[in-house]
């Protein structure tokens, strides 16, 4: 490990001599791309050289403790005391941050969140999903756009498709894909029971036009006039866009916007994503399978959480994590969940290396 982060700083410094010569920044693409690769590197270069002088420190105080002078002695031992513990700290992040980067992590999203079983119930819960997403992307200065939605006439969404752009969007979300399931006494019940519903998220990695190649001739694409709730006509014109990809069957269809052309853009954006996506799941399935095949599978539940009203807590069952704290997630506050999901996928990918 040490070998190959000696040859990582090296590079690094490499870079850093390069982005010094001032003809640099009259090539822009070059200077954009040895930025990028520098900053790529920062964090690792960082933590190891401080690794390095935490150790550089405990090899000195080590020497002191020969030393004729007892206080000399003390001093020393005490500081190896509050040295060492921060070398194995440091090595753990080392590990982490020499892991292969997920290529998707410095993406863009699109989310898509829809209402799954239990009616009205389910539709008032998406919207309090959609909600808290957003409240976590003002927190991180992310920016959402909402693409396309579907409300019901009580407040509720059936499914919304929203981008959400900034640093590392898909790094921090990507574990919310799956089945959100609630449990709470809607408004509308007298008896005071608890109802269960469920609604799925997914996040996909914002696809650009050079990561998915779509052919003209793959695309049937439907113009027509949008509609409200309750199926009004809200346009006077075919603004509408409904694409379809012929050879992998998806449908795109997007009426928010008054401009046609506005409306063909944001569903291709999210058909992009959708193939995108596709192909990540392929590649994912042959992986998984390839791995079941060495050591044996493990059942895995497509209900990811569990959103509990009556006691105020939410549970993750995938890393099995349970807060005492719904209103504060519910308001935005993800960070101690997404956290957590990245260190337990952190470590898993860590345990694979180790195999």
């Amino acid at each position: 490990m040490f070998g190959k982060l000696e040859e990582i700083e090296v590079k690094y410094m490499q870079l850093e001599q390069e982005l010094a010569e001032p003809g640099i920044f009259n090539d822009q693409e070059r200077y954009k791309k040895v930025s990028k690769a520098h900053a790529d590197l920062g964090d690792i270069v960082k933590v190891f050289r401080d690794y390095k002088v935490v150790s550089q420190e405990i090899g000195n105080n080590r020497e002191m403790l020969d030393d004729a002078d007892e206080d000399i002695r003390e001093m020393a031992k005490a500081e190896i005391e509050e040295l060492e513990p921060q070398l194995p700290l440091l090595e753990a992040k080392l590990k982490v941050l020499l892991l292969p980067k997920d290529p998707m992590d410095e993406k863009n999203i699109i989310l898509e969140i829809r209402a799954g079983t239990g009616g009205d119930e389910a539709a008032l819960f998406a919207a309090d999903l959609y909600r808290m997403y957003t409240r976590y992307a003002e927190e991180n200065r992310w920016k959402v756009e909402e693409m396309s939605s579907n409300s019901t006439g009580s407040g509720g969404l059936k499914e919304v498709i929203a981008s959400i752009a900034g640093d590392k969007v898909y790094s921090k979300l990507k574990y919310e894909s799956g089945t959100h399931r609630v449990q709470r006494v809607p408004a509308t019940e007298s008896q005071g029971r608890i109802h269960t519903s469920a609604v799925t998220v997914a996040i996909m990695a914002e696809a650009e036009e050079v990561d998915i190649d779509i052919r003209n001739e793959d695309l049937r694409v439907d113009v027509f006039r949008a509609s409200g709730p309750g199926g009004q006509s809200v346009n006077t014109t075919d603004s509408a866009i409904r694409i379809t990809h012929v050879p992998t069957g998806l449908v795109v269809i997007c009426q928010d916007e008054k401009s046609q052309h506005k409306n063909k853009a944001k569903a291709m954006k999210v058909l992009r994503s959708r193939l995108l996506q596709l192909e990540q799941d392929k590649a994912k399935a042959e992986e998984d399978a390839a791995r079941r095949s060495q050591v044996g599978t493990g059942d895995r539940s497509e209900r990811i959480r569990t959103y509990n009203f009556p006691q105020g807590r939410v549970s993750d069952h995938r890393i099995n994590l349970t807060l005492h704290k719904l209103p504060q997630v519910m308001e935005g506050e993800l960070a101690e969940l997404t956290d957590a999901l990245i260190s337990h996928y952190q470590s898993e990918a860590m345990k694979r290396q180790g195999e």
